[in-house]
């Protein structure tokens, strides 16, 4: 019998297709070795303190243990925080010498060193070692802090269960009854809060049985060791559900189900218990198949090693203005960046966190460039055709500057060709079928594109590959028409009328966010890239790899210069 539509599932996991989406915790680990010695007769008593910065200012979020007199500490205390990838979550770890049960002071004899990251630096490598520096970016002798991190799973997977029923009692004078089920979790307190509603199969006919089949979030399920309330219900319309019987389980009790075996509970009708003596039950409930699916997290993909690699596309067309004018939105101010910059530098800032060579492809397109300066609509900013990667987000600025005076902006806004060709690297590194290298495909344009059907076709295409696609409008264009090209409106299609395999473009004016922060633009564009990434390894089956050993040595010190050192503080 086919389910009926007349109740919605209700519940974290009502008919659930694939995962959840829910805030990723991450724990974070400490430990420290070769500590400078404060302490005249003994060893330093270290502490670390973990803090976050929020709207410029830092603040302690929480501290370890003190452990007496050690160099080399290990601490038991773990830091737990809310994980995103949108966001650069400044973190800050600092190290004291405790004297006695006094509280942590300012002098910089208690203050053995520090050093800051990203949460973003953490989780890509799973294990960050790196040197601790004092006051002023001098090294603290040769300590380092590790800090290894790990995904809390608030949900990892989902649970397909499958039950029938027989010989249920029909509650209907003039028809059959059209059952349905609930079931409820029974929290400690002795509460009980609903789980799962299963649709309403219509009037099924004799003999009575019914089938069911339905998903729900295995966090839910797994919540039910202790036990579960089942209610069976014959539904009305009017909303004056007919109580048949229930009958109570346990999740452990539902996985004892094996090959051609089968779990029954009775269904009873406290009511009918009393007053009947030869009262059996009110039908039997049978667990007919139970399948637990995996669902791996966006954190799982960047813990096994999945590099995000990033490319950004800029619109060189003449209607941006001669960057020589004030006017243009390609003009160089040299006491503040333009739009162009201010979105590269926001969201880029953010992605090369999870690119381990820290290079970044970086392409103009709608400009006339040397030697003969045709127009193109695909070329390499640093006019390498051959090697079209920048070192670090601050060589793209650089690269981006230097070409500006080289070129002449032309037209017309044509970005098809960019997307084709990041569609078609990413499909060929597809072929070593894991999960290493996942695509961000950025770009800033001041109009809307004049080769639309030619790139709903390329996004179409594209799609079906490990790419995310950000478009910034730059300036005070009228796009509307671009709203067409982020799903979130509807289903994308090809001009011949192919829908996307999955929604991949997010695009956001960046007039919206003039008098924002650019944290809050790379918010914006970068939140919907994990659902992203895990919907396009999903559809492909494909498992997050191995997590990579890190080396226990720290970042290397022989090639950092002086000036690119944090200057580390005592704060607390």
């Amino acid at each position: 019998t086919s389910p009926g539509s007349k109740l919605d599932a209700t519940s974290p996991g009502a008919a659930l297709g694939g995962p959840v989406a829910c805030v990723s915790k991450v724990e974070l680990r400490v430990a420290c070795k070769a500590l400078l010695d404060r302490d005249t007769l003994n060893k330093s008593d270290p502490c670390v303190i973990l803090m976050v910065q929020n709207q410029g200012q830092w603040t302690e979020l929480d501290r370890t243990e003190v452990i007496k007199s050690n160099l080399h500490p290990v601490f038991a205390k773990v830091f737990t925080l809310d994980y995103y990838f949108e966001e650069a979550q400044k973190l800050r770890f600092e190290v004291y010498d405790i004297h006695g049960t006094h509280s942590i002071g300012t002098r910089d004899d208690d203050f053995l060193g520090g050093v800051e990251c990203t949460l973003g630096q953490i989780v890509a490598q799973k294990k960050m070692v790196k040197p601790l520096f004092l006051k002023y970016a001098k090294y603290a002798g040769k300590s380092t802090i590790t800090v290894h991190a790990e995904e809390i799973s608030g949900n990892n997977g989902y649970v397909e269960l499958f039950f029938c029923a027989k010989k249920l009692d029909d509650k209907d004078l003039f028809s059959k009854s059209d059952p349905f089920l609930e079931i409820y979790r029974i929290n400690d307190d002795g509460t009980e809060q609903l789980v799962h509603r299963t649709e309403v199969i219509d009037t099924f006919i004799s003999p009575l049985s019914i089938y069911l089949s339905f998903s729900m979030c295995e966090a839910s399920v797994c919540h039910c060791v202790v036990v579960s309330q089942c209610l069976v219900w014959d539904y009305d319309s009017r909303g004056k559900h007919d109580f048949i019987g229930e009958f109570y389980a346990t999740f452990r009790e539902m996985q004892k189900i094996g090959s051609g075996s089968k779990v029954t509970w009775d269904c009873m009708n406290p009511k009918y218990k009393l007053k009947k003596k030869n009262y059996k039950n009110s039908g039997v409930v049978i667990l007919s198949d139970l399948k637990l699916h995996r669902v791996y997290s966006f954190l799982d993909y960047i813990m096994g090693g999945c590099q995000i690699h990033f490319t950004v596309a800029i619109d060189f067309t003449a209607s941006n203005g001669d960057p020589r004018n004030s006017c243009s939105l390609h003009y160089i101010n040299p006491y503040q960046p333009n739009e162009y910059l201010k979105a590269l530098i926001a969201v880029g800032e953010i992605c090369q966190d999870y690119d381990s060579d820290k290079r970044f492809s970086a392409l103009g397109f709608g400009a006339r460039i040397p030697p003969n300066y045709e127009v193109s609509h695909d070329f390499a900013i640093n006019f390498n055709p051959e090697d079209d990667e920048c070192e670090e987000i601050q060589g793209v600025v650089e690269a981006y500057q230097n070409c500006l005076p080289k070129i002449q902006l032309y037209g017309p806004t044509n970005v098809s060709p960019i997307i084709s060709r990041i569609a078609k690297l990413s499909a060929g590194e597809e072929t070593i079928k894991d999960a290493s290298r996942y695509h961000i495909l950025l770009i800033l344009t001041d109009g809307v594109v004049t080769d639309m059907a030619d790139t709903r076709e390329a996004i179409v295409r594209a799609s079906y590959q490990p790419l995310s696609i950000i478009i910034v409008g730059v300036g005070n264009a009228d796009f509307t028409d671009m709203q067409i090209l982020d799903g979130d409106d509807g289903v994308l299609r090809s001009p011949k009328g192919e829908p996307v395999l999955r929604d991949i473009v997010q695009f956001v004016p960046f007039r919206d966010f003039k008098t924002a922060s650019p944290a809050a633009l790379a918010k914006c564009v970068l939140a919907e890239v994990p659902n992203q990434v895990v919907e396009y390894y999903s559809h492909k089956a494909i498992c997050p790899m191995p997590p990579v050993p890190s080396c226990d040595s720290p970042t290397s010190l022989a090639n950092t210069p002086t000036e690119s050192l944090p200057a580390v503080g005592p704060t607390a």
